[in-house]
């Protein structure tokens, strides 16, 4: 990890758990509640890149609504389950490592951010909802910019808010496509490869892999 001015995260599927919200429901989903929250994130995910591709933004709340609903109707899903998940997905749960790394990290005096697709309202939500409001200097959001990770819009704004050079800063996630874009960028990107997956073929390879934020306390 050496010895960076920012430790930046980003936070859906690195921080917290995407798929909570619909695994919180599984009594009414049934055993295919697993498939329909996979199905939710890639289209979620998809419709960012579609949408700063076409320049047409919306912000990510707006695009969480409408995945959803796609991904109501492809699965079958009782309409009668959206609020709800909708409600869940405001409160997805963080992973069990992460208040404690964070809270190791910022005792060594790190600087800590969030750069997020998220809206300011849901991170700041999400970072207090799971008590961790106190251990980041910054969250950061995509709507400072109005176009979604990987553009390197995205990536410059820890940059000019820190006034470093970008391989001073650390960024952490679990998205392969996000380790690539940020790698690419001029991070030093590390990828958090939760469930054991293939990194994309998008020239970068991050010099480290973890399995977990706890495996990054002993990075050297």
């Amino acid at each position: 990890m050496y010895n960076p001015k920012a430790i930046v995260f980003d936070a859906y599927g690195t921080l917290f758990d995407v798929n909570s919200a619909a695994e919180k429901c599984k009594g009414k989903i049934g055993n295919k509640w697993e498939n329909f929250a996979n199905f939710w994130r890639t289209t979620q995910l998809e419709y960012t890149w579609l949408r700063s591709l076409m320049k047409k933004h919306k912000n990510f709340w707006q695009i969480t609504e409408d995945s959803l609903d796609k991904s109501m109707e492809n699965f079958q899903i009782d309409k009668s389950l959206r609020n709800d998940l909708l409600s869940l997905y405001k409160e997805l749960s963080p992973y069990p490592e992460v208040k404690n790394v964070l809270e190791n990290l910022k005792k060594k005096s790190f600087k800590l951010a969030i750069l997020s697709n998220g809206t300011p309202e849901l991170l700041n939500h999400l970072v207090k909802s799971s008590d961790l409001k106190n251990l980041f200097d910054d969250i950061f959001s995509v709507e400072e910019v109005k176009i979604y990770k990987p553009d390197p819009k995205v990536y410059d704004i820890p940059i000019n808010k820190y006034k470093v050079s970008k391989g001073e800063i650390t960024f952490l996630s679990a998205n392969t496509w996000d380790v690539s874009g940020a790698g690419n960028y001029g991070y030093n990107s590390i990828w958090v490869n939760r469930n054991n997956s293939v990194f994309d073929k998008l020239d970068y390879k991050p010099k480290n892999e973890i399995k977990n934020l706890k495996q990054l306390l002993d990075l050297k």
